[in-house]
């Protein structure tokens, strides 16, 4: 047993700390598909002087940490490397407060994003992030990667929703600012440094959130449109239109509606074949019928100017759940598709139809037998995207990564929309960062974490 080990127990307890077969196999292994490792030890603390105590035990001793909360990162954040230990947040669960006047809930880090939803909807509110992952991921997850989701149109990624922190850092001292308050210019906002991190400045423990009313009247429906430029427009005039409405703005490629017709057994929305299909919500309030129409009054303005070739709006809930059947339908491609690269970019929206066509044409010259899959969340420039083939090894993989992530420099995009950086896309972080960036980077990190201890590799390179 080596000595951190050793000191982690006699302080925190064998209850705690543990080690070899015990370690749960969660813990070896994120989303990120990567082989699964054991850590050295897992610790498991129930407070934040228990984080405080695990942290200034391993700078001590100069012990590399990873930090895991839910275990649903896709860039190899959360996965252990050789020789780490884990820092889990599991057992840090719970909503500690909602504060009705201020429009506030605070939250223990390890807390999933369903029970922050479900907390906030019982006291008549909206948190206003959502993800597929929602009953998986954990709220101090979603800060470390400023994690975004289906309605960053309306409500904004987690950045815009965090008012307060509570944050180990590696040489266990806390930092603690849980602020409730919109204005607060007293210095600098030290924890928006710390929103989209990525665990590599410290260890969140507490989060103060900010709720929003909850939409009323909600509209939905499935448009056909013929191009990136058209559904831009659409977004647009939509916005202009109804100003303050939109909730949701999703796209899917055709590519993409051919799989969850062919391959996920999911009814064709419409007869013809649009380049892309759009999932359209809006919030139209408590007028009853009204809001209704005013809603079916501007879709169908939309399709007299062309900017929508076709239409289904949902006149139930039912109606509202199989529309979002095909948005979901991705979680299925892994087992209904072969092997295959995936990718979590931002592309200006001027630059994104540019972009797709020269994607489908370096996939169909490169790889013919590989099925392009494009979808996202258009209104915030970002697009996921799947290349996939039976041909599919390795160095199809690093083929692959080249060329999409070439694409993404070109049209001035970046190489992580919400997934995060993790260790999986820091090679490319050049592409999207500039060498003073990164520089600025590591001299926070160095500052904030100077044996680099926390998350070490993931984000910046290892130190020299």
């Amino acid at each position: 047993m080596s000595d951190v080990i050793r000191a982690l127990i006699d302080a925190l307890g064998p209850e705690r700390v543990l080690t070899d077969a015990l370690v749960s196999v969660r813990n070896t292994a994120d989303a990120a598909s990567l082989p699964p490792l054991r850590p050295a030890a897992l610790v498991r603390p129930e407070s934040t002087a228990e984080v405080a105590t695990c942290l200034r035990i391993c700078n001590t001793l100069h012990q590399p940490v990873v930090i895991q909360g839910g275990m649903t990162g896709l860039a190899g954040g959360a996965h252990p490397q050789p020789g780490e230990i884990a820092l889990s947040l599991e057992r840090m669960v719970g909503i500690e407060e909602i504060d009705t006047q201020s429009g506030t809930l605070t939250a223990l880090a390890g807390t999933t994003l369903a029970a922050i939803q479900d907390a906030a909807a019982e006291a008549g509110f909206l948190y206003g992030v959502d993800l597929g992952a929602r009953g998986t991921c954990t709220i101090g997850g979603n800060v470390a990667t400023n994690a975004g989701g289906n309605q960053v149109l309306r409500y904004g990624m987690t950045r815009r929703n965090v008012l307060g922190l509570e944050v180990v850092l590696a040489d266990g001292r806390v930092l603690r600012s849980l602020n409730k308050m919109l204005k607060n210019n007293a210095g600098y906002d030290w924890p928006q440094a710390i929103i989209g991190s990525e665990g590599t400045l410290g260890v969140i423990t507490r989060v103060v959130v900010s709720l929003h009313p909850r939409p009323t009247g909600i509209q939905s429906a499935l448009l056909a449109v013929g191009s990136v430029a058209d559904a831009v427009s659409l977004l647009r005039r939509f916005d202009a239109l109804l100003p303050g409405r939109l909730l949701v703005f999703e796209a899917m490629w055709r590519e993409y509606m051919t799989v969850t017709v062919e391959r996920a057994g999911l009814t064709r929305p419409f007869p013809g074949d649009p380049d892309l299909t759009i999932l359209i919500e809006a919030a139209m309030g408590e007028d009853g019928s009204s809001g209704a129409d005013a809603f079916a009054e501007t879709l169908g303005l939309l399709l007299d100017e062309g900017l929508v070739t076709d239409a289904v709006v949902a006149q139930s809930q039912a109606d509202r759940q199989r529309f979002w059947a095909y948005r979901e339908a991705n979680y299925a491609f892994g087992r209904l598709l072969p092997k295959g690269a995936h990718f979590d970019v931002s592309i200006p929206l001027a630059r994104m139809g540019e972009a797709v066509a020269r994607l489908r044409a370096e996939v169909a010259a490169r790889w013919p037998s590989a099925i392009p899959i494009v979808f996202g969340h258009l209104a915030d420039s970002n697009l996921h995207i799947g290349i996939y083939t039976p041909d599919f090894d390795a160095a199809m993989g690093r083929a692959i990564n080249k060329s999409v992530y070439a694409i993404v420099a070109d049209t001035h995009g970046s190489v992580s929309a919400e997934h995060g950086i993790g260790t999986l896309k820091r090679p490319y972080l050049p592409l999207s960062r500039s060498e003073t960036e990164i520089a600025v980077m590591q001299a926070i990190k160095h500052t904030l974490d100077p044996h680099a201890i926390l998350n070490r590799g993931r984000v910046l390179p290892d130190p020299a």
